[in-house]
């Protein structure tokens, strides 16, 4: 890129459970950081909350730390991501291109009068200057589309595909929280989180941030023990097809695909999976993809980089004892 933003990128910094920034976040920043110098982090919480994040935040590429202490649910969230965005002149906005993010992402543009687009990829800056380009994947991942998002006026909001970017760690030491004051609108406060249970889909890591993914399909005939065997040592999330979902065999938060959550990460492994075509449009940001299947015609063999073909009840308690070994 030859030249570079000279107004700032507002990053919408989601915290984990823990209250530590979501992998996606760093990544966030590091898009950002690609884009110009300055990437200011916003954290839903209040000056304590962010304090406690900012050399993380810091570390990642945040040049400046703002913190709002209103809900994290999606429209209080949207109301401080606009709010934010008024105040420091932002040149655009990111969020995380999940469920959550999505609505924000479109609240936020509305309260901006500006526009929004997700599941966006490699930003980059345009000829001129004066827009934002991003590629995106459709129709099953089997076009890659470039969206445009004019700058110069209100800030427009862009979801960013978890996985997209490589968070990075060559930022400043640390940084005062600023703090944001924002008044939800009534719409917003009016929801309340009653309850929430993190299900055993999600014991690992979440399954749209996960730099491994293993997805059990129809041919481990239930047993998700088996699927969890090989993610467990492999610090992986466990995913599933449809049909593993609709059987009931796992719950629906795992399902992966058309109809699921769409995944990125930097290994997948199929286990049991055939390859159709509303299960593999949710991974084709994947960068590597292993499948073990026992039918060799099966589709997924056409797009993995590694595939065997086999019984997952034999070759999946093969590579368990195989990664036991290496690792001593």
């Amino acid at each position: 890129m030859s030249h570079a933003l000279d107004t700032p990128i507002l990053v919408l910094a989601d915290l984990d459970d823990a209250g530590h920034p979501t992998g996606a976040a760093l990544e966030l920043l590091a898009a950002a950081r690609s884009l110009g110098p300055q990437a200011i982090a916003l954290v839903l919480g209040d000056a304590a909350a962010a304090s406690a994040v900012g050399p993380a935040l810091a570390t990642a590429g945040a040049t400046r730390l703002l913190a709002a202490a209103v809900p994290a649910l999606a429209g209080c969230a949207a109301d401080a991501v606009a709010a934010g965005a008024q105040a420091t002149g932002a040149a655009a906005v990111l969020v995380t291109s999940d469920y959550r993010g999505k609505e924000i992402a479109g609240r936020a543009a509305v309260l901006l009068g500006s526009a929004a687009s997700s599941d966006l990829a490699d930003l980059r800056l345009a000829e001129g200057g004066d827009a934002l380009t991003g590629a995106k994947l459709v129709l099953s991942g089997s076009w890659s589309t470039t969206s445009e998002l004019a700058l110069g006026g209100p800030a427009p909001v862009i979801a960013v595909r978890p996985g997209a970017y490589e968070a990075v760690a060559d930022g400043i030491a640390e940084l005062t929280p600023e703090v944001l004051e924002v008044a939800p609108a009534a719409e917003s406060v009016a929801v309340e989180l009653v309850e929430s249970e993190r299900s055993a889909a999600a014991a690992g890591p979440e399954l749209t941030e996960a730099r491994t993914v293993v997805v059990g399909g129809r041919g481990v005939d239930g047993d998700f023990d088996l699927v969890r065997s090989l993610a467990e040592p492999l610090g992986a999330a466990v995913g599933a097809t449809r049909v593993a979902c609709d059987e009931g065999w796992i719950e629906r938060s795992a399902q992966v695909g058309q109809t699921g959550v769409s995944v990125s990460p930097r290994l997948y492994i199929g286990l049991g999976v055939s390859g159709a075509v509303h299960h593999t449009s949710g991974i084709q940001g994947a960068q590597a993809i292993v499948a073990v299947c026992d039918d060799s015609e099966a589709p997924i063999f056409e797009m993995a980089d590694f595939g065997v073909v086999g019984d997952v009840g034999e070759v999946v308690p093969q590579m368990v004892a195989e990664l036991a070994r290496l690792r001593g």
